[in-house]
């Protein structure tokens, strides 16, 4: 599977009292990049029919280069690693054509049974279909 691209317009209320795109519109922006990349090889609705949830466990942001009003960030996020319970991606958000990065992400997670809340193996579809696609983002 391909990296999930998606292009973000910056609204008045992602901007901070610094005049800078705000840290939690980067945390909004991450849940729209994942949900993209699940509803391309297991749709939460499926996932949620078969008693599972996606359960984020940790989620790392390096800020590099503020992005402002008027910028037009892109989004792409991959699979970094699949493993039998844990799953990574990896993220990063940039603009212009020369691609300047303005922050990276990485989120640590894991699928729960909905009725019991306990941890559930990565849905073997999902741990086959990433398996060979795991590694560097798009150039």
């Amino acid at each position: 599977m391909e990296p999930i691209r998606l292009a973000f317009a910056i609204r008045t209320y992602d901007i901070d009292y610094a005049g800078i795109v705000s840290n939690i519109t980067y945390i909004r922006w991450l849940e729209d990049l994942r949900l993209e990349l699940l509803e391309r090889a297991y749709p939460l609705g499926r996932l949620v029919a078969d008693g599972l949830g996606p359960v984020l466990l940790e989620t790392r942001i390096v800020y590099r280069d503020a992005l402002t009003l008027f910028d037009r960030p892109e989004g792409r996020m991959r699979v970094e690693t699949v493993e039998r319970v844990r799953w990574v991606v990896a993220a990063e958000f940039t603009t212009g054509d020369g691609g300047r990065i303005h922050a990276t992400a990485r989120q640590t997670g894991i699928f729960v049974h909905l009725a019991t809340r306990r941890p559930a193996p990565v849905p073997e579809e999902l741990r086959a279909l990433f398996a060979g696609r795991q590694g560097k983002p798009e150039e």
